[in-house]
């Protein structure tokens, strides 16, 4: 019986390594297949779980988003990673920046295409200003509040002064804790010679050069490299809503991929 072990696939001895597919832009809500912790918590939770994997490794295609949902999200893949012992291993497909590089930093190691883009440390936020255009059209705009910094950033309103240096002082809290998250997991990797947190981004060899990255490398040559050529991948990944796999909810599931290829698009992609 023991010898026969051997001719079982998949038995113990065979290797497994999790893949997590984190693809898409990262926000709250249910909306799409957008990225968010509610959402992707039980497929992490079972990549750390089902068959004991040797590594979990992070396939990410993410152009960014919410600063909350990142941490959440990488905060999550740390805890489980420490809880039982499994090391994480982020794989960069076309891009992580922004809060896409912030999941990638929950990786022990992060590995990259040639021609991925890297980087973006950075906040953004974006909007329209619609004051004149309602003036022209005689539209009055009433606003009643309690509390002065209720109608901050109001698009109907000019922008003031105050309300955007509040912006900022909100923009550079945020971006303190992904500089601190950037900090505490690529450590001395990082460049000293240069500004890593301008927001600016980098391609392949040029990420390993200034540290963001650990080198060049796909997801499954290296973990064959690292486990073997009959370590098995147990793939986990979001599915479509239900009612969009039968065409419903469409005007939904446009907007959203409207958005995402926004958010792709910032980066040429």
């Amino acid at each position: 019986m023991i010898g026969m072990a051997r001719f079982i696939p998949f038995t113990k001895n065979t290797p497994v390594v999790a893949v997590l597919r984190l693809h898409g832009v990262i926000a709250s809500g249910a909306r799409g297949t957008v990225l968010n912790d509610a959402g992707l918590a039980g497929m992490i939770e079972k990549a750390f779980a089902k068959g004991k994997p040797k590594a979990v490794a992070l396939s990410i295609n993410s152009p960014g988003g919410s600063p909350v949902q990142s941490s959440l999200i990488a905060a999550r893949i740390r805890r489980l990673s420490a809880e039982k012992n499994v090391p994480v291993h982020a794989f960069v497909e076309d891009v992580a920046a922004s809060g896409g590089y912030w999941l990638a930093t929950a990786a022990d190691h992060i590995w990259a295409d040639e021609t991925s883009i890297v980087g973006s440390v950075g906040v953004i936020s974006a909007g329209f200003g619609l004051d004149r255009f309602i003036e022209r059209h005689g539209i009055d705009r009433r606003v009643y509040t309690a509390g002065q910094s209720k109608s901050m950033l109001d698009p109907f309103q000019p922008e003031k002064p105050e309300d955007i240096a509040r912006l900022r002082s909100l923009h550079d809290a945020i971006h303190a804790t992904f500089i601190a998250q950037v900090k505490s997991r690529r450590g001395a990797k990082l460049a000293t010679d240069r500004d890593l947190f301008t927001g600016d981004i980098w391609v392949g060899q040029g990420a390993q050069d200034v540290g963001l990255i650990d080198g060049i490398a796909h997801l499954v040559p290296k973990m064959k490299q690292l486990f073997g050529d009959k370590v098995r991948f147990a793939v986990h990944q979001q599915r479509r809503p239900f009612l969009s796999r039968f065409g419903l909810a469409m005007s939904e599931a446009v907007m959203a991929s409207v958005a995402e290829r926004t958010a792709f698009a910032r980066f040429g992609l």
